[in-house]
């Protein structure tokens, strides 16, 4: 999410600072201990504003929500917003998705949400669509297995981009709809979802059933060569 650089940014933060998790990989395979007895471990990609983030964690006390979001204007607005609701469940994480790995343990996550990722439309740039199969590769081995993603989006092109990289990894795909909120709303929205809904983009949505997977060798080599 792109925002004006705030010139109170850090002290903002500071004030909410008990809702943010400064060193992550400290408590990889052990989140839960941030609230014993939880029923499951959710984590967001991209939260944003927090709109969604603060209303999914208020709607489900007994679950553990993890917000990652890599924009920290955005962030301090988000924690600001669970620490004015009085939140005790939602904790956040300034940090790019690609290093998922390092702070989660295998199988940790019981859902992740990707709501209304960056498209990045040009082809060159395929690798880094959140549902792109590298990343998909990533998920699956930190979500258990039958544990689920929970995808939207407004992006058409982006939807059948990644409903085709979601086959092409041998996943299942429960309740896929091309207009979400066709007869009316369902579900929490996101600030971003509820602008678009009121201009008469449909929303994409699917629930994405997670395994694990190998990547095709060619894949395996290209991402080889990029990490050397």
């Amino acid at each position: 999410m792109r925002m004006r650089k705030m010139k109170n940014r850090d002290s903002r933060m500071e004030r909410c600072g008990q809702l943010r998790i400064s060193e992550p990989a400290a408590l990889k395979g052990n989140w839960r201990s941030l609230k014993p007895g939880c029923t499951a471990l959710w984590v967001e990609v991209g939260c944003g504003k927090g709109k969604f983030t603060a209303e999914t964690a208020q709607a489900n006390p007994d679950v553990l929500l993890i917000a990652v979001e890599r924009c920290r204007e955005a962030m301090v607005v988000a924690m600001e917003k669970a620490q004015a609701m009085g939140l005790t469940n939602v904790y956040f994480i300034d940090m790019d998705v690609a290093n998922i790995e390092e702070i989660f343990d295998g199988f940790e996550i019981d859902r992740l949400f990707i709501n209304f990722p960056d498209p990045w439309p040009r082809k060159k740039n395929a690798k880094r669509r959140l549902t792109h199969r590298g990343f998909l590769d990533k998920y699956c081995r930190v979500i258990k297995q039958g544990g689920e993603i929970h995808y939207k989006t407004d992006n058409a092109p982006l939807f059948e981009f990644s409903v085709e990289e979601f086959a092409a990894c041998g996943l299942q795909v429960n309740n896929l709809t091309r207009n979400l909120h066709e007869n009316g709303i369902v579900g929490i929205m996101t600030g971003y979802e509820e602008k678009f809904h009121a201009l008469g983009t449909p929303i994409n949505r699917c629930e994405v059933v997670c395994k694990p997977f190998v990547l095709p060798k060619e894949e395996k080599k290209e991402e080889t060569e990029e990490n050397a």
